[in-house]
């Protein structure tokens, strides 16, 4: 089961870092062309060895104040939707 607090000291990592910007950078583009992302667009290649590395990319611009997530618990991980949380409060 997934679990940020175990995988947010992975994004540190130097490998993390580089997964971690090209997750930011992926987000940036896709919310300039269409307003919202979906994870699993988002993670979507991303290299970074398995899927739990992904969300927590994604946990941590949030973290970050970079995004806002609209979906609710109930929806299934890789279907989470982001927005720019600056224009989006």
């Amino acid at each position: 089961m997934y679990q940020y607090s175990f995988e947010r000291p992975k994004l540190f990592t130097d490998e993390g870092q580089r997964v971690f910007l090209r997750c930011r950078d992926r987000v940036r583009s896709l919310l300039s062309s269409v307003g919202a992302v979906r994870l699993q667009e988002a993670v979507r290649d991303l290299g970074g060895g398995d899927s739990w590395f992904g969300l927590a990319c994604m946990d941590r611009l949030v973290e970050l104040g970079e995004l806002r997530e609209l979906t609710d618990g109930e929806v299934i991980g890789q279907h989470r939707v982001f927005v720019n949380a600056k224009e989006y409060g």
